[in-house]
């Protein structure tokens, strides 16, 4: 009879991360940051608690995580752990193990921050878009956009491909003029199923908004998250879900 594997005990202490991801680093898959934090956590010699079972896995959870190829000021991941520690330690300690790009910005104790599970807590985001479009085109793509009741968008999910409608998760979306040329969009998401990114707000321009964006007409979109958080309805802005 195959013998039961050794129960784990659950880990007596939680912390919450916060991550950019910078530069080249935007490039990195989910499933890349989560080889690099784990071969971070082991270099730096954290306690991680480990789950119960016959294939044990270190306990991080990760959640919201941004689009590959989007830059990220707020990227999210919990550690569960079999010690108590030092949440400013151990960012100092993981920092200097993770890869320039992938930069931690902030630890905090679970006892001192939201309640609730860290997904839950990720119910909308801030975006800046940066095109090399004029100003002019980017607020008449706007303007279609933002007057449209629907705007229906398809792409390829775990599921196939799927249509939904990206109007409807866009809370404020403004074109502003961008240092250096081109324009900026200002974008607020509230997240939902399926989740609308803002590359799905990008394609809604295109379609319904003939917003040009690409390698034939200057260059492709750059997306970078400025916060996520927990969306308020009432105001429409993003609060911090460590704090």
């Amino acid at each position: 009879m195959r013998q039961q594997p050794e129960q784990q005990a659950p880990p007596v202490q939680r912390l919450r991360i916060r991550y950019a991801k910078r530069g080249r680093l935007r490039f990195t898959s989910h499933r890349d940051f989560s080889r690099a934090f784990e071969r971070a956590v082991a270099r730096a010699r954290i306690p991680v608690a480990y789950s119960s079972g016959f294939n044990p896995h270190p306990r991080i959870s990760y959640a919201g995580a941004a689009p590959t190829g989007a830059a990220s000021e707020a990227e999210y991941v919990e550690l569960g752990l079999r010690e108590v520690v030092d949440p400013a330690t151990t960012k100092a300690a993981l920092d200097e193990v993770m890869p320039d790009g992938l930069d931690l910005l902030d630890v905090v104790d679970t006892a001192t921050s939201p309640k609730g599970a860290l997904a839950d807590l990720l119910t909308g985001s801030e975006w800046i878009i940066d095109l090399p479009t004029t100003l002019e085109d980017a607020a008449a793509a706007v303007e279609a956009f933002v007057g449209a009741e629907e705007v229906i968008v398809s792409r390829m999910t775990k599921k196939g491909l799927r249509e939904f409608d990206a109007r409807a998760a866009v809370v404020r979306l403004v074109a502003t003029p961008r240092q250096g040329g081109g324009s900026r969009l200002e974008l607020v998401l509230k997240h939902g199923t399926p989740a609308v990114r803002p590359d799905d707000v990008v394609t809604g321009l295109e379609r319904i908004g003939g917003l040009k964006v690409g390698p034939e007409h200057g260059g492709l979109p750059l997306l970078t998250r400025l916060t996520q958080g927990v969306f308020d309805e009432e105001t429409g802005t993003i609060g911090d879900p460590l704090h």
